[in-house]
């Protein structure tokens, strides 16, 4: 695999950036991930935080350089974070659950695929045109949907996330075949909050990743003056020719086993590195079982 990435998170006006991103890899496999804590909640950016650190572990065990069956393991990679979260709210008596969106993707053999929780985005940008987008898990996205009218309807409230007492709702999708110069961008609510589509397929069209991003991400703080939400996005070029080294990245060379992640550092509390290695062993279980019968079930 070859591809560059770019990734830039900017505190907003808000009291703290409880926003996470972060990708890994192994020789034959990519994760790119991306997480917003969710504000009105305790300790977003904790939740956040579990989410990457929990699917980073699982992807670590399982692409060895493969996952495979990508699907069985997003959906399940997804429900194991959602536990984490839940199991650390109870392990501290906390009242409430910290609570955070989610989308994350998967490359393998060339393809693309992924699932998201939340109104965090996927978007996919091809010849300068918008290939795909994932749609939010909000009332307004939802009545949009249904043409119905969103005059009065709060852009800001979700009908599920990661972490809530209830189980999760998410969507997978894909695979789709990646061609050569295809952009992937993931980003937090407080880019497109203020920064339409059309704009965001603009600059990933006609710039190079390390002057798009950085100019979307200061479009959005600009747009958001004093109370803009914090702006976290991550993009990536496939097979790219791209001229800023340092981001660029190619798999062939890297042997079995090996395996690199920029998802465990910046940790926002020391408690955070301690997951729960039970409950990853379940969870892995869990996975392969899931594997398992998906394998079955298409043979």
């Amino acid at each position: 695999m070859k591809f560059s990435v770019y990734q830039i998170s900017r505190q907003g006006g808000r009291e703290r950036n409880e926003d996470r991103m972060g990708y890994a890899y192994t020789r034959d496999s990519g994760l790119i991930v991306l997480a917003d804590g969710m504000g009105g909640h305790p300790e977003g950016a904790m939740a956040a935080q579990l989410a990457l650190q929990t699917i980073s572990a699982y992807f670590q065990k399982t692409a060895n350089p493969m996952v495979g069956q990508v699907p069985a393991f997003l959906s399940s990679a997804l429900m194991a974070a959602h536990h984490q979260i839940i199991r650390y709210a109870a392990e501290k008596g906390m009242l409430d659950t910290p609570r955070t969106t989610l989308v994350a993707a998967v490359l393998e053999r060339g393809y693309l695929q992924w699932v998201h929780c939340g109104d965090s985005r996927l978007y996919v940008v091809r010849d300068g045109e918008l290939l795909t987008r994932t749609r939010d898990h909000s009332y307004m996205e939802q009545q949009t949907h249904r043409g119905q009218d969103t005059s009065n309807v709060n852009r800001n409230i979700l009908f599920t996330c990661v972490g809530s007492p209830s189980k999760p709702v998410f969507d997978l999708a894909g695979p789709l075949q990646l061609q050569h110069g295809d952009r992937v961008l993931l980003c937090s609510d407080g880019l497109w909050g203020t920064v339409k589509d059309v704009e965001i397929v603009s600059e990933l069209a006609t710039q190079s990743l390390e002057q798009a991003v950085p100019e979307l991400v200061e479009m959005a703080l600009k747009r958001g003056g004093a109370r803009c939400d914090n702006v976290t996005v991550l993009a990536l070029e496939w097979e790219s020719q791209a001229d800023f080294q340092s981001s660029r990245i190619s798999t062939e060379d890297i042997e079995e086993g090996v395996f690199a992640s920029t998802i465990q550092s910046g940790v926002p509390d020391p408690g955070a590195d301690d997951l729960d290695d039970e409950a990853i062993e379940r969870s892995i279980a869990e996975i392969n079982a899931a594997i398992r019968r998906t394998a079955e079930k298409n043979a």
